[in-house]
């Protein structure tokens, strides 16, 4: 009975809290580097922003997103689902931080235990001085579950084909326009 009471699942299940802020990204995990060009301007900045930290991006991209309304905040929980019925696989995750600055805008997330991957994950909107916007994801995992252990090196190729299509449906709603 105490463990159906327990908090264990609001622990994150990986100790390198806060390393996708950081270089290099931590041993032992795959690591995933993913750039995806918005468009250009302070007005794509802020719609691309926008869209990106209220998971709007996320939600249009097909996944499931339970997530407190309006932007995102340290210490909020939110989980990520992707499936139908009994194939539906949630993913819950910590937000660790956030960035709302003049050239970057942004948030990070940590797996908490039950996630069927262990590490972090960092989504960024970035504006460079020539006003030219860039999505960013940076991220560490490793499989937790039996299903992602079970699928070996295609989680990873799924990760970065997710990233891929993140950044195009970014595009597309901060710019209105399809990838090219």
């Amino acid at each position: 009975m105490t463990r159906l009471l327990s908090t264990d699942r609001d622990i994150l299940s990986y100790p390198e809290r806060g390393a996708t802020e950081h270089r290099p990204l931590p041993a032992g995990y795959h690591h995933l580097h993913h750039r995806t060009r918005i468009g250009h301007g302070p007005a794509v900045f802020e719609a691309a922003g926008t869209a990106l930290t209220t998971f709007r991006a996320h939600r249009a991209s097909g996944m499931r997103v339970l997530a407190e309304p309006g932007a995102v905040r340290p210490g909020a929980r939110v989980t990520v689902g992707i499936g139908f019925g009994p194939l539906r696989i949630d993913a819950r995750c910590l937000i660790l931080r956030t960035a709302y600055e003049s050239a970057r805008v942004g948030f990070s997330y940590g797996t908490l235990t039950g996630h069927p991957e262990s590490g972090e994950e960092s989504f960024m909107v970035l504006m460079d001085p020539d006003g030219t916007v860039w999505f960013e994801v940076t991220a560490f995992s490793r499989p937790a579950r039996w299903y992602t252990r079970l699928g070996g090196p295609v989680v990873p190729f799924l990760q970065l084909n997710y990233a891929r299509l993140l950044g195009r449906t970014l595009r597309r709603l901060a710019t209105g326009t399809p990838a090219a």
